[in-house]
């Protein structure tokens, strides 16, 4: 089935911790905005919530990148786990009453992220060879992918065929229970400790120096204005419209099904030659189908719109991906400093995403939800088509265009975030 590979204790253990945080986050990723959203009914709890959660993003990644070359890895993916399980027995103890403690929350779930994202990301560049990378990826986007489309019906039937809150805490206690066995899964993984120097202010001031990684950099600093807000806005609004858990588990089912698909295809057909182009066409439709929703809102055009996001985010992430893995690959240092290159990108990306949920309060702050949620959306949304106009001025000395990153590897923001990008 799986062909001529080697499969290691270490890689199949790492593969089965993906695959159970991917049913995890799947199961109740979507539905936690809509949990607070039907305790309090404000944007404005939500925006906060988010906030704190991308606030804590990048303060961890860089905290766990100084843990992952001064302590065990393992280590730091186990406390990821433990800080998801955390969140999630938080929101059980508090209930009904989850609303109040908001930024508790957002910080721990963001924590969470955090420390799991770097020490798995580390993992697997140390876990898998050359000749298992290929198979690593492939199989976790397998799993990543089916969890994408089962979790949000399943949690969407549970939680609409029980009464008042009851679906959620079924849902959030299943999380949890998948959590607690990472966490015990991660025991038997080997340890790998770690040694050296930690240069993130020398990665960070090397986009002086390499005009490649500073495009790269003020590039993933635009896609986080626009996955900051509609990561959480979108979902909301299929609630608000349809009233509906079922309908939102729908929403994601059909979102995901097209995905998987147009991954698999964006992988396979998008070359080297051609990734600029793609960046640019996937970006202007991404920007696009926003008007789709911006000024009437109905479930049909929200499902419409979730196919056509769909199918641009690979014809977008894919080649920009494979791109950003390029510059990294050919920068000062990259196989020693890879987790600074990690980290540097990560906390451009966040940076983005805290600017667009702090553009967002003060725009329900200071103007009627209804008309300047829209407008606020319509610059916001302009994030990924600027992607373009930096990874443009990205060239090689060298052959451009190395082995192109894997479907399976991909995430946004906005169909369901998983809370990280891998490599």
């Amino acid at each position: 089935m799986i062909g001529n590979i080697e499969v290691t204790k270490d890689l199949a253990l790492l593969l089965f911790i993906g695959g159970l945080y991917a049913l995890s986050i799947a199961l109740s990723n979507t539905f936690v905005n809509v949990y607070l959203w039907k305790q309090s009914g404000e944007f404005i709890d939500l925006a906060l919530y988010n906030l704190a959660s991308v606030v804590f993003q990048p303060i961890t990644f860089i905290l766990a990148g100084r843990w992952a070359k001064k302590i065990d890895r393992i280590i730091v993916l186990r406390l990821g786990v433990i800080f998801l399980a955390i969140f999630f027995t938080t929101v059980l103890l508090l209930g009904e009453q989850a609303n109040r403690y908001i930024l508790l929350l957002g910080a721990l779930i963001g924590i969470g992220y955090g420390f799991y994202w770097l020490a798995f990301n580390v993992l697997t560049f140390e876990i898998t060879e050359p000749d298992t990378r290929d198979f690593f990826n492939g199989f976790l986007g397998l799993l990543t992918s089916f969890a994408g489309m089962i979790g949000p019906i399943v949690s969407g039937l549970i939680i609409t065929k029980m009464s008042s809150f009851t679906g959620y805490t079924v849902i959030f206690s299943i999380s949890l229970g998948l959590f607690v066995v990472s966490v015990l899964l991660s025991f038997l993984l080997q340890r790998r400790s770690a040694e050296g120097r930690y240069y993130f202010k020398e990665i960070l001031q090397e986009r002086k120096h390499n005009k490649n990684w500073a495009q790269i950099l003020y590039a993933h600093f635009f896609q986080g204005l626009r996955e900051g807000t509609f990561m959480f806005v979108i979902t909301v609004w299929v609630y608000i419209v349809t009233q509906s858990e079922l309908a939102l588990g729908t929403y994601g089912l059909v979102a995901s099904s097209v995905q998987f698909v147009a991954y698999y295809l964006a992988t396979r057909l998008i070359k080297p030659a051609y990734r600029k182009k793609a960046i640019l066409i996937g970006g202007l439709i991404l920007y696009g189908a926003i008007f789709l929703i911006l000024f009437q809102l109905s479930f049909p055009k929200l499902i419409t719109y979730g196919v056509i996001i769909s199918l641009a985010y690979p014809m977008l992430l894919v080649p920009y991906l494979s791109l950003t893995y390029d510059v990294i690959g050919k920068a000062k240092n990259a196989k020693e400093m890879r987790i600074e290159y990690i980290v540097v990108r990560e906390v451009f990306l966040n940076s983005g995403r805290i600017i667009s949920v702090l553009a967002f309060i003060a725009t329900i702050s200071f103007f009627p939800e209804k008309t300047g949620i829209p407008i606020l959306l319509l610059f916001l949304g302009a994030g990924h088509t600027c992607i373009y106009w930096f990874v443009r001025k990205v060239r090689f000395s060298g052959p451009e265009g190395g082995k192109g990153v894997p479907f399976s590897t991909q995430r946004n923001g906005e169909n369901g975030s998983t809370g990280g990008t891998t490599f």
